[in-house]
């Protein structure tokens, strides 16, 4: 049976009542008297033809139909005011949840976050960053930036940019490389993906098979560069991603050889509606990649 007409004002005293289990605390709580919040349960409980708690001597119990009920107020009341907190100057604050591969997040995407802060003020962006790995709908996020061919089963997937993969390491090793084959006798880090130095060195004019004989293995293009910094090894990544430490002098690409192995896209959820805030984000992001 719905019941449009039940007082909010009754509501809040119950569920203060019931995290409090005192109608004196709940009264301190909402500034109000300790009649006035029994008399507004008592009113509650008689709308609904139920009792929703216990009188002891010393507070209450809540019944089995008050446990039911201050669960849903509660998430309703935290609701309603993470709601109201989101409106600031006669806007609403939309959040935007994405999800992005962390060599992109950090070498691509952070260093242009402030225009789209400037440009989209009432957008509160939440980021969280993964290892290419991620599921849209079980993490609860709008879009989610990958790597990869863009064909992703339920997914939309619009392309972003392209960055090559090629050979990075510290001035010190650069300055020992004089030909692909000089690799030969550096330490290679890799990303899980086997087929990317074969691929690197065939586009070098070297056998495919050929093999180093030391290599470590990286789950994030990240850790895998902060080990070359390091002077771990040689790493292959695609320099867009870390062109401020190129820049610095901190890294060199000693030879220009790249080699294309999948893209970066926006993607999401074919059934999620595009929100006015994921348009925006999709609209803003693919206007600054056309421009780098």
């Amino acid at each position: 049976m719905i019941r449009p007409h039940l007082p909010l004002n009754a509501l809040r005293a119950f569920e203060a009542s019931a995290r409090h289990l005192s109608f004196t605390r709940a009264a301190v709580e909402l500034c109000v008297t300790q009649a006035a919040v029994s008399h507004q349960v008592k009113s509650l409980e008689a709308q609904l033809n139920v009792t929703l708690f216990k009188r002891l001597p010393r507070g209450l119990m809540l019944t089995s139909e008050g446990e039911t009920l201050l669960p849903v107020l509660r998430d309703s009341f935290d609701l309603i005011a993470q709601t109201l907190e989101r409106f600031e100057g006669g806007h609403f604050r939309e959040v935007l949840t994405v999800g992005a591969v962390g060599t992109f997040a950090v070498g691509w995407l952070l260093p242009r976050l402030a225009d789209f802060q400037m440009k989209y003020p009432f957008i509160d962006l939440r980021l969280s960053t993964n290892n290419n790995r991620v599921d849209v709908a079980a993490e609860g996020l709008d879009y989610a930036i990958r790597f990869g061919a863009g064909a992703w089963h339920g997914i939309e997937a619009v392309r972003l940019i392209e960055a090559p993969l090629s050979v990075l390491c510290v001035p010190e090793i650069a300055r020992q490389l004089h030909a692909p084959a000089d690799l030969l006798q550096q330490t290679l880090l890799r990303s899980y993906r086997t087929d990317e130095w074969p691929e690197w060195f065939q586009a070098s004019g070297l056998p495919a098979h050929v093999a180093a004989p030391r290599s470590i293995v990286f789950d994030s293009s990240l850790a895998m560069m902060e080990a070359a910094l390091q002077g771990a090894g040689v790493a292959l990544a695609p320099p867009l991603m870390f062109a401020r430490q190129l820049a610095a002098g901190a890294i060199e690409q000693p030879f220009a050889i790249g080699i294309t192995t999948g893209s970066y896209w926006l993607t999401r959820l074919q059934s999620r509606p595009e929100t006015s805030a994921m348009v925006a984000f999709k609209q803003w992001l693919l206007q600054v990649a056309q421009r780098n």
